[in-house]
């Protein structure tokens, strides 16, 4: 209000305002009908004064909620007078900014009601609220999340609304935060296949039951599940956690939550000890909740593994060796090399390939791709970390691959999730033109 009133006398200063109409819009007691007069007043900045006062009249307040001027409607959302009737007008009001204020306020505003406001003022607060979780702007569903997300009175149709949202912006602090979700709401909400980063989220949650545990291991999602593992309150049943061990020594993502998982089960923990890096095994064995039993079976393993004369990583494939880098450089080249050499024998073909993504040997399929698509396989790693449909699909035809394989990669090696796979046009061809697929590869190697 002061900033307003001091535009305004610095316009008087030029000859540029009703002088009247001024000192009217500032005196300390306002009559009805100098409000209604001011309200048509041709100045905006005169009519944006008024909507700041606090002792207007309810249908003074609503008209102005209609006003051509956004900065008018932008006070009277700031304005704590301004009657719910307005609010459903400014719920649907043109200006974004209008919106976004509007949800701030409203959503703040409901776990500050009082129990008889919320019998009251419920019914008028949750259909707007209703109304904004619909809205088609991203940021006015965005400050509707972060707002209520944590929020034990919020209307639960609101919440669950927000958190099947499509935007992950929108969805994530609902699905990782509110206590309003129940079990059925979450596994509703998995079983509708939600986009990349909500099971994630969902990992994340104070409390995760064994049976959504359950549903988010069911889904294959590896950046969800390693959550899931690092979350001490997750529940995870000890048959699940026992499958998620076997799948480990594939998994690298998993080994470290695994070692670290407090209530560890025995027979997990001598499993992780036969491939699990050495830094972990030093965890493993340093455990303080293990049997000496356990530890001592650990160890054992352990000592059996540092004598075993097989190089680790080292794996026989249909005739060929493959080897795999795990990080160390001297491994890596060797991989490459024997790429190369598997290439110039004519036995690099999909065959090779489909061999290593069933054997989980990821780095063989990285440095063929890269061999064959003539790219580095920094980018292939560029293109698995983002989990693109697309940039796969453009690798796997720059390397002279067929559609169908192309799919295959994408389940199997990106791990794309079913709803946005790219599957093959006429059951052979590829869907994407030549030089969509060219700029995508530029894309990953900018």
């Amino acid at each position: 209000m002061i900033k307003l009133m001091s535009r305004l006398l610095t316009k008087i200063g030029i000859g540029g305002i009703d002088d009247a109409a001024v000192e009217i819009v500032s005196a300390d007691n306002l009559a009805y009908d100098d409000a209604r007069d001011l309200a048509r007043h041709p100045d905006p900045n005169i009519r944006q004064s008024l909507a700041a006062r606090k002792d207007l009249r309810p249908e003074v307040l609503y008209y102005l909620a209609e006003d051509d001027c956004p900065e008018v409607r932008l006070e009277i959302v700031a304005n704590e007078m301004t009657p719910s009737k307005a609010h459903f007008l400014l719920a649907h009001d043109r200006d974004e900014r209008v919106r976004c204020d509007l949800a701030y306020k409203i959503a703040r505003l409901t776990p500050e009601l009082s129990r008889e406001e919320q019998h009251r003022l419920q019914q008028v607060t949750y259909e707007i609220l209703e109304i904004l979780a619909r809205d088609q702007l991203v940021r006015v569903r965005q400050i509707l999340a972060e707002t209520l997300k944590d929020v034990a009175s919020a209307p639960p149709s609101v919440v669950k609304r927000l958190a099947m949202d499509t935007e992950l912006s929108v969805a994530a602090p609902v699905l990782e935060f509110s206590p309003l979700l129940t079990d059925d709401d979450i596994l509703e909400i998995i079983s509708c296949g939600p986009g990349q980063g909500a099971l994630s989220a969902i990992s994340r949650r104070p409390t995760v039951s064994a049976q959504v545990s359950d549903a988010i291991v069911d889904s294959d999602d590896i950046p969800a599940i390693t959550r899931l593992l690092a979350n001490p309150s997750a529940q995870i049943r000890e048959e699940t956690l026992d499958m998620l061990v076997e799948h480990a020594a594939k998994v690298k993502e998993w080994q470290s939550p695994l070692v670290h998982r407090s209530h560890l089960p025995v027979n997990a923990a001598k499993k992780l000890a036969t491939f699990v890096a050495d830094a972990l095994l030093e965890v493993l064995q340093a455990r303080s909740d293990l049997d000496p039993e356990t530890l001592r079976e650990v160890a054992l393993v352990v000592h059996r593994r540092l004598e075993s004369k097989e190089p680790e990583g080292h794996h026989e494939f249909d005739g060929m060796d493959t080897v795999c880098s795990n990080g160390d450089p001297d491994h890596g080249r060797a991989l490459s090399e024997h790429v190369q050499q598997l290439d110039a024998e004519g036995r690099l073909d999909e065959g090779a390939v489909d061999e290593a993504l069933r054997r989980g040997n990821h780095g063989f399929v990285t440095e063929t791709l890269a061999l064959k698509a003539g790219v580095s396989a920094r980018l292939v790693d560029k293109v698995v970390s983002a989990h693109s449909a697309k940039g796969i699909t453009a690798l796997a035809w720059k390397a002279g691959f067929g559609m169908r394989f192309a799919v295959k990669l994408q389940t199997r090696f990106v791990r794309v999730g079913p709803k946005d796979i790219i599957n093959a046009q006429n059951g052979i061809e590829y869907p994407l033109s030549e030089d969509e697929m060219e700029w995508l590869i530029e894309f990953f190697g900018s």
